[in-house]
């Protein structure tokens, strides 16, 4: 397989370099991987810190800004940070006002950020938490208890960060958080394998002619295994399997989500099909996002995340944002 590094060693300092020339709005500390807002800690806001292994980019790092995370914790691929990257990075961005620690269910991330929380909360820092479960495909799987976090992680860094921005203190920028993990669920699928730089070579064998429905970011394995569908059929697939879980009561804020070897052209088509299968099931749909945000390094196939959104959600995840891999409203 070929790629684009150098080393399997260095990819991820290669990357943290190649992120600081880009984003000179961004401190980038490859040394000791953290990137934080230039900016903070902002003056009466909580701090937003999440993280999690690399490769699922621009999840976290590339949605560090204004309006959103404060400062963000990559690990080595696939590979938790370490507790004193995410006590460093909270001590970064605590203006006084306390830290919301934003964790995706994976067992490495949820005891190393509570070991974190432990580290902070010694130094004086005020920690809050939101845990994000909001895969319904399985329960349990190789790297988790209970269910795994996906792609609402995009929609509560959005959201919380939102909260933040205007001021609110940190036990409602944290219970946000959790209502809006509460009111997400995803569904992913795989048409291909993921090629981890260490490896060099797919890590689980998909054959030709087949996909996998409920995958997970990690590439563990999902609900089941079948001959290739049609996009008609993997959107009513997904869909109905996160409506089944979740029956709608509000509109919702949709993510078409990448997986990263999936162009947009596809994306698209996935997004009219989905929409269709929503517009059958009578579900309103508020805003759309397509694209590549919590991705698998090259896995082709993507997710799909619903987020019932009342009128507080809504407003927002309007609010203005500003990062590198979600900006508006600036």
């Amino acid at each position: 397989m070929k790629m684009l590094i150098n080393v399997p060693e260095t990819v991820v300092a290669d990357a943290l370099r190649g992120m600081a020339a880009a984003y000179p709005d961004l401190t980038v500390d490859v040394e000791n991987r953290i990137v934080v807002r230039r900016d903070a800690p902002v003056e009466g806001q909580v701090g937003l810190v999440s993280g999690g292994g690399s490769g699922h980019e621009p999840l976290h790092g590339g949605f560090v800004g204004p309006g959103m995370l404060s400062a963000a914790c990559p690990g080595e691929v696939f590979t938790s940070p370490v507790p004193d990257q995410m006590a460093r990075a909270a001590a970064a961005v605590d203006s006084g006002a306390g830290v919301l620690f934003i964790v995706k269910n994976y067992t490495g991330d949820v005891l190393n950020f509570d070991m974190a929380a432990e580290l902070a909360e010694d130094e004086g820092i005020q920690i809050g938490k939101v845990l994000v479960n909001d895969d319904v495909a399985v329960t349990d799987s190789l790297y988790t208890a209970g269910r795994r976090g996906t792609g609402a992680t995009l929609f509560v860094e959005k959201i919380a960060g939102a909260a933040a921005a205007e001021g609110q203190p940190l036990e409602q920028v944290e219970a946000i958080g959790r209502k809006v993990n509460e009111n997400s669920r995803s569904f992913g699928v795989a048409l291909s394998a993921v090629t981890t730089p260490a490896k060099g070579s797919p890590t689980f064998d998909l054959p030709p002619g087949e996909l996998e429905l409920g995958i997970g970011i990690h590439g563990e394995p999902g609900r089941e295994r079948r001959p290739m569908m049609t996009s008609g059929e993997i959107a009513d697939f997904a869909v109905n399997a996160i409506l089944e879980d979740m029956p709608p009561r509000s509109p919702v804020l949709l993510l078409v989500n990448g997986m990263g070897g999936t162009p947009l052209l596809e994306l698209f088509g996935f997004n009219a099909e989905v929409q269709r299968v929503l517009s059958e099931r009578g579900v309103a749909v508020a805003r759309t996002l397509v694209g590549n945000y919590v991705t698998s390094l090259d896995m082709a196939g993507a997710s799909v995340t619903l987020c019932q959104a009342d009128e507080e959600l809504l407003r927002l995840w309007d609010a203005p944002v500003k990062t590198p891999a979600l900006r508006w409203g600036v």
